[in-house]
C-alpha cells in the first residue's frame, strides 16, 4: 500500500471535515441561530457516527477498504458542498449529520488501510505518519475556513472546502487499485457480538485509554475559549492558545516515526498521561498570555504523541478478521466523548475552572497508574 497517497488524501479531506465544522457553526450564528441550535447542530457531527462506528467498522472488514474509502469520500464531496448550494437552517442540519458520517467511514476505512498494509515493525511507524496528516489539517482546515469566511463568505466557503474533498477523491480514485477489494466477499453468518472484544483484557485498555485522552484533547478545546474570556483574554489571544497546543500535536507527531523506533506503546502511553496530567494540574494557576501558551504547548505534546501506539496495540490484539470492528469501537468511544463531555464539562464549569482542570487532572493520573502497570507487565 502506498502510503504517501493515503496521507495526501487524508489530509485534504480532514481539512474539508475540520473547516466545514467551523463554517457550519458561523454560518448558523450568522442566521440568529440560538446558542441551543448551533450546539444541535454540532452534535450531529458525532452522533450518528457514534451509532454507526461498529456497522462501519464490521463493513470495512468483509469488503475491504476501497469502496467504503471512495463512497465517503464522494459523499463527503456532495455534503460538504449542500450548504453552499442551498442555503438554509435546515441544510445546515443536514450536512452536518452526513459530514460527520461520511468522514467517520473515511476515518476508519484511512486506518485499516494502514493497520492492514503494514508489517507489524513498521506499523506504529506508518501509523505516526497518517497522524501527522491529521495534524497539519488540524491547523490548515479551521485557518483557510475563517480566511474564507472572512472575505469569500459562507456560501463560497464551503464550495472551495469541498474542492478539497474533491482533491481527495481524486488522489484515491487515481490509486484506487492500490486498496484492498472483496467485492463478493460473504456475508458473516456468525452472529458476532462486539462485546467480544471487550471481553478481551488488552483491548478493554486501549478503550478506556483512548476515551481518557479523546476527554482531554475535548476539554481543552471546549474549556479554553471559556477560561480565556473569565481571565480577560481577547478572541485573537484565545486563539493564540489553541495554535501553542496544535503546534505541540504537530510537532510532536513530527518525531514520532523516530520516537516509535525507541519507545514501545505502553511506555508512549504512560508517558503522555503524565504530561497531560502535569498540564492540566498546572492551568488554574496561569493567568498570562505566555505561560498560558507554553503550557497549551506542553498539553499538545503529550495528547498528540498517542495515537500511532494506540492503534497498533489496537491492530496487534484485535481478533484476525475483525480489526475494522474494533475500529468501529474505538470511532464510537472517541465520538461518544465528542458528543456527551462537553454537555458534562459545562454543566461543571458552573463551578468554575479550577475544578475542571483538577477533575481532568485526577482522571488523567488514574489512566496514567493503569498503563504504568501495564509498562511494567510488558516488561517483566
Amino acid at each position: 500500500m502506498p502510503l504517501a497517497p493515503l496521507v495526501v488524501a487524508t489530509i485534504l479531506a480532514h481539512a474539508a471535515f475540520n473547516g466545514s465544522r467551523l463554517t457550519i457553526s458561523l454560518a448558523a450564528l450568522s442566521q440568529a441561530a440560538s446558542p441551543l441550535v448551533v450546539g444541535s447542530i454540532m452534535s450531529l457531527f458525532a452522533a450518528l457516527p457514534m451509532v454507526l462506528g461498529v456497522p462501519a467498522g464490521r463493513l470495512v472488514d468483509r469488503v475491504g477498504v476501497r469502496l467504503p474509502i471512495l463512497v465517503a469520500t464522494a459523499a463527503l464531496v456532495l455534503s460538504v458542498a449542500l450548504p453552499g448550494a442551498w442555503p438554509g437552517i435546515a441544510s445546515l442540519f443536514v450536512a452536518a449529520g452526513c459530514i460527520g458520517t461520511s468522514f467517520m467511514l473515511f476515518h476508519i476505512a484511512a486506518q485499516h488501510a494502514v493497520g492492514e498494509a503494514s508489517a507489524e515493525g513498521d506499523r506504529k511507524t506508518n501509523f505516526g505518519w497518517l497522524a501527522l496528516g491529521f495534524s497539519i489539517s488540524n491547523f490548515f482546515g479551521p485557518t483557510i475556513a475563517g480566511l474564507a469566511i472572512d472575505h469569500l463568505g459562507h456560501r463560497a466557503t464551503f464550495l472551495l472546502l469541498s474542492t478539497f474533498a474533491l482533491a481527495s477523491l481524486l488522489v484515491l480514485t487515481v490509486r484506487r487499485e492500490s486498496w484492498s477489494h472483496r467485492p463478493h466477499a460473504p456475508v458473516q453468518r456468525e452472529r458476532r457480538s462486539t462485546f467480544d472484544l471487550l471481553r478481551d483484557a488488552e483491548l478493554r485498555r486501549v478503550f478506556l485509554v483512548t476515551g481518557l485522552l479523546a476527554s482531554a484533547w475535548d476539554l481543552f478545546v471546549f474549556v479554553m475559549p471559556i477560561y480565556g474570556t473569565a481571565i480577560g483574554l481577547s478572541a485573537s489571544t484565545i486563539g493564540l492558545v489553541l495554535g501553542a497546543f496544535a503546534f505541540g500535536t504537530f510537532l510532536v507527531r513530527l518525531f514520532l516515526p523516530w520516537l516509535s523506533r525507541h519507545l514501545r506503546e505502553w511506555t508512549m502511553i504512560t508517558a503522555t498521561f503524565a504530561v497531560a496530567c502535569v498540564a492540566y494540574a498546572l492551568f488554574p494557576a496561569m493567568h498570562t498570555v505566555p505561560v498560558l501558551a507554553a503550557n497549551a504547548f506542553l498539553l499538545g505534546l503529550g495528547l498528540g504523541a498517542t495515537q500511532p501506539s494506540i492503534m497498533s496495540l489496537l491492530y496487534s490484539k484485535a481478533p484476525a478478521g475483525r480489526a475494522g470492528e474494533a475500529v468501529g469501537v474505538r470511532s464510537v468511544v472517541l465520538n461518544a466523548s465528542h458528543t456527551v463531555l462537553p454537555l458534562a464539562f459545562g454543566a461543571v464549569a458552573s463551578l468554575g475552572m479550577a475544578p475542571v482542570f483538577l477533575t481532568m487532572a485526577a482522571a488523567l493520573a488514574g489512566g496514567g497508574a493503569l498503563a504504568e502497570r501495564r509498562r511494567r507487565a510488558e516488561r517483566a
